[in-house]
């Protein structure tokens, strides 16, 4: 049923509330919505947490996301107003996947290899509604294609979360984003770019001028923060895990040329080199890691970088890795991830949670349970604030180039209204996100885009 978000006030009444920050839930409260925001906690409006129509992305063609099931929507004493009786479920942020490639998730290699672009497109379509239906209202692309789906999902045309693009990854030649075949090096001067190139899924440059030109290329097409390759990976075919990737003044020309635009670098490294030149180079962010050093955690926490890891285990949600050399690196990589988070706690340093899921539909239904599973290292609380809040944090970094400047991650007046009801606890079990059918009501932008309540 489509809805006006712009003019509907939505109250969620006798709901226990996870904020996003504090690690116990309130009393049975009451939560209000009006025009995407939450507009109250508690029965208490804050003055001036409402915007219009057009502030709140009222969606300009028309559509609205329609509901799965029915929900008690009795109207309250104003004309407009919802209401949905909670039942003492917990309310809470809609969950942040800070590593995420809405491209590349839900396809085999093979198929993102040789597929026609357009294909790929709808795929990713379809796959942006099945992510925000298991209750990741927003995702940081960390590289990929994604600038059309994004405008699609932003205008109301497809279902999906909101999307903080990187746009093609940043690859030396050689580099965990090169992936051309062998056939087709050297490249001679003036030959046309491969077909991940021509996509925007990589940007492959050498050398300080074409790094500047690849970064500025993902600026200008709305980047929101610029994704580099500056090290070894598991799935790219060539380049060996140890490796370190550009040399500083090509990884400090795409900082200073982010930074020109009020955002930041996020770099793709596993080794201590190859994370020790990142930061000294300028860059915040720092994804995976997973074979740091105790001295490369120190510093980390010491410069404030951010760590985004993901919780990688020779398990059954490993990405699918055919080649022998790329199995050996993923299995270096999973015997790491210990010892990774051992030392994240250990010096404090600030920590990113995100899937990076590749190749791989069933995986990608494991979103819920990737999350679950950082209860091995910490607090149903701790997991909580990462996958909300303290993601949200990171994401705030793009600055003026943040799409969506309106506080997520956290249940307050003035945030944005991206919301889960749950059935169960999931400060006390946080397998209860593991199953999406335990997400009640999921809305974003204060529109349900699904509700099962009875």
């Amino acid at each position: 049923m489509a809805r006006d978000q712009a003019t509907e006030v939505t109250e969620f009444r006798d709901v226990r509330v996870f904020d996003g920050v504090n690690p116990a839930l309130s009393p049975p409260t009451t939560v209000t919505v009006s025009g995407g925001l939450i507009t109250g906690v508690g029965g208490q409006a804050e003055a001036g947490a409402t915007r219009s129509a057009t502030a709140a992305g009222d969606d300009p063609s028309g559509r609205a996301a329609e509901h799965t099931g029915t929900a008690d929507r009795r109207t309250g004493g104003d004309p407009g107003t919802s209401v949905v009786d909670g039942g003492g479920r917990v309310l809470m942020p809609g969950l942040i996947d800070a590593h995420w490639h809405a491209m590349m998730a839900a396809v085999p290699l093979p198929v993102l290899a040789t597929a026609d672009p357009g294909y790929l497109q709808l795929v990713a379509g379809r796959e942006a509604e099945r992510t925000l239906l298991r209750g990741f209202t927003t995702v940081r692309d960390a590289g990929g294609p994604v600038f059309a789906l994004k405008r699609a999902i932003d205008e109301g045309i497809v279902t999906g979360p909101r999307i903080y693009p990187s746009g093609a990854f940043i690859s030396q030649t050689a580099g965990h984003g090169d992936f051309r075949s062998l056939l087709d090096v050297p490249r001679e001067p003036g030959a046309p770019l491969t077909m991940v190139e021509r996509t925007g899924t990589a940007a492959i440059a050498d050398g300080v001028d074409a790094v500047l030109r690849a970064t500025r290329e993902q600026l200008m097409r709305g980047a929101s923060q610029i994704k580099v390759m500056a090290g070894g990976g598991v799935a790219s075919p060539y380049d060996p895990i140890d490796v370190t990737q550009y040399t500083f003044a090509e990884l400090a020309a795409a900082v200073e040329a982010a930074g020109h635009w009020g955002t930041y670098v996020m770099v793709h490294a596993y080794t201590p080199a190859s994370v020790q030149q990142a930061i000294r180079a300028g860059v915040r962010c720092v994804e995976h890691g997973h074979l740091l050093d105790d001295e490369t955690a120190a510093l980390m926490a010491e410069r404030g970088v951010w760590w985004s890891m993901q919780p990688f285990l020779d398990d059954a949600d490993a990405v699918p890795i055919a080649s022998p050399d790329g199995r050996a690196k993923q299995l270096l990589v999973t015997d790491g991830t210990e010892a990774a988070y051992r030392l994240a706690r250990k010096h404090g340093v600030r920590l990113a949670w995100g899937t990076d899921t590749l190749f791989d539909e069933r995986l990608a239904t494991r979103q819920g349970a990737q999350l679950a599973k950082l209860g091995r290292w910490f607090s149903p609380a701790a997991v909580l604030r990462m996958a909300t809040s303290e993601n949200a944090a990171l994401l705030a970094m793009s600055g003026p180039r943040d799409p969506y400047p309106a506080p997520l991650g956290v249940v307050r007046a003035g945030a944005y209204a991206d919301l889960l009801l749950v059935d169960g606890d999931p400060l006390a079990d946080l397998d209860v996100l593991a199953d999406p059918g335990n997400l009640r009501v999921i809305m974003k932008d204060g529109v349900a885009v699904r509700n099962t309540l009875p």
